[in-house]
């Protein structure tokens, strides 16, 4: 590999820093359509823009708490080979012709420019690597013209102490970021990464536009039409407020309680604590707006083939999960005619009545997540034309965590101890409002991810439909929810409007 070409000094918000360039030389060029990952995140970006850094994914790799320093040489040397080992990084858009749509151009060489930033201690490396994260991550990508990595190391005298990786989404999902991350950390302490992914990212396109994979793209949407039919149109029809400025507010709860109450539930009822999270949602959106069904576009990671495991690209792509209330609480009523069901006076269908159709649903939609964004959009048209209004639930759900938690061995508590300890753990539950956008292409936008022994849910909604708060209704409404039924209380489905308008009470 050549050296890295050194550029004169740059000003940082962390004071002074260099910018460089790092050679890589690929195996191959090419081109090839867009993968349906990447045509579906392509829609989304353009109905983004200006604002779709909104997509960005930002990582922070530290480099200074193990192993031995990391010297900035062999650092470079390290995002170089990164370059080499996946195609998507040195992979850049073509924009449409006359006679399609964009397609992807890979090249084999080229050089990817990088800045170090200096800092005098641990301490102050931390902070200048989260401001470089913020800078890098806050504008857009020049998609036809940017590598779709920009990357920047934080020094403290000779060593590196943390890489910095902002990734555009076309080249990436969350799940390959955390991928880069891994083989990155491995190229700077060892060397090597190990074998090189099983596909690539043009390979996985040329198959997917070839006759098998349209035929098993059309089995997709006819699961995705299925569900449309059987749901409303949309699952905010009015609009029931006056828009804030920005318009897209997004609201956040960070809950011990909540994580530990979704383990349980999830662990009584056989099924993922992310279908209870996504059950919840969808309930208490159909309950706030009237709907006997709900309908929920869940993110689909589509990685369960080995070879898709350690692949860099966006396979992410919307599910389409149906779950019918009105089933559960028919259900109910034919078990407790039977003389089978619940004692006397609790015969009402309650939230965890809808879990087992719900983990059916949400099999159904992981299923039928690979599909062509422009046969999708076909679809939609279709519809519209038929319905004479558009049929799209503009509500989302997206569980970024990678792995869930596995419940601890032993004895389960008995639901009062449990009741208390939840209790006790909801007074370290916090909210706010950490972020508003002016543009988002969805009307319900629900976040999963971790913080420490906490869950933190963040809700982005349109003010015109979810008034900022009644995004906080439905996140506290969403804990309550889940809380008390795995407390052994869980709420009849009937009450859940009424749980949406006083789950916050007085509540921070």
């Amino acid at each position: 590999m050549a050296e890295p070409a050194v550029a004169e000094p740059v000003a940082t918000l962390a004071g002074e820093a260099i910018s460089t360039e790092v050679s890589f030389r690929g195996e191959r060029s090419g081109t090839a359509p867009l993968t349906w990952g990447q045509r579906a995140i392509w829609h989304a970006i353009r109905r983004t823009a200006p604002n779709d850094h909104y997509f960005n994914i930002g990582r922070v790799l530290p480099l200074a708490d193990r192993g031995s320093p990391a010297t900035v040489a062999a650092t470079l040397d390290a995002l170089a080979r990164l370059v080499e080992r996946h195609e998507a990084l040195r992979t850049r858009l073509v924009p449409a012709a006359a006679d399609g749509g964009p397609s992807q151009w890979l090249a084999d060489t080229g050089s990817l420019p990088v800045t170090i930033a200096p800092a005098t201690g641990l301490p102050e490396a931390a902070a200048e690597a989260e401001t470089l994260l913020d800078r890098l991550s806050g504008t857009r990508f020049d998609y036809p013209a940017e590598w779709p990595l920009r990357a920047a190391l934080v020094t403290v005298g000779d060593r590196v102490t943390h890489a910095v990786l902002v990734l555009c989404h076309l080249a990436a999902d969350g799940h390959a970021a955390e991928v880069l991350v891994r083989d990155l950390r491995l190229l700077v302490r060892r060397g090597s990464a190990g074998r090189p992914p099983a596909t690539t990212p043009l390979d996985l396109a040329r198959g997917q536009h070839a006759e098998a994979g349209r035929r098993r793209g059309a089995a997709a949407l006819a699961h995705w039409e299925a569900g449309f039919r059987a749901a409303p149109p949309t699952m905010f029809p009015e609009p029931c407020a006056e828009p804030r400025s920005p318009r897209f507010w997004t609201g956040r709860i960070v809950s011990p309680a909540l994580a530990r109450a979704v383990a349980a539930v999830a662990a009584a009822h056989r099924v993922s604590g992310s279908t209870v999270l996504l059950t919840a949602s969808a309930a208490l959106v159909a309950a706030g707006e009237g709907h006997r069904t709900a309908a929920v576009m869940p993110i689909v990671g589509n990685r369960a083939a080995e070879a898709l495991r350690d692949l860099v690209s966006t396979l992410s792509q919307d599910g389409l999960f149906v779950l019918d209330l009105a089933a559960a609480e028919r259900n109910t009523e034919d078990r407790d005619g039977d003389g089978d069901g619940a004692e006397e006076g609790t015969g009402a269908a309650r939230f965890t009545d809808l879990l087992p159709a719900a983990h059916r649903a949400a099999l159904r939609a992981y299923r039928a997540a690979v599909y062509d964004p422009v046969e999708w959009d076909a679809l939609g048209e279709r519809l519209r034309a038929e319905y004479g209004r558009e049929v799209h639930p503009y509500c989302c759900f997206n569980d970024m965590r990678l792995v869930e938690r596995p419940v601890p061995e032993g004895p389960r508590p008995t639901a009062r101890v449990l009741a208390e300890e939840l209790a006790e753990a909801r007074r370290r539950t916090a909210f706010g409002f950490p972020a508003t956008q002016d543009r988002v292409a969805c009307r319900y936008c629900l976040h999963i991810t971790e913080e420490g022994d906490a869950l933190a849910v963040s809700l982005t909604a349109d003010t015109a439909y979810l008034p900022p708060e009644a995004i906080r209704a439905h996140l506290y409404a969403m804990e309550e929810l889940i809380v008390t039924s795995a407390a052994g209380s869980p709420p009849p489905i009937t009450d859940l409007r009424a749980l949406l308008e006083s789950a916050a009470g007085d509540r921070p």
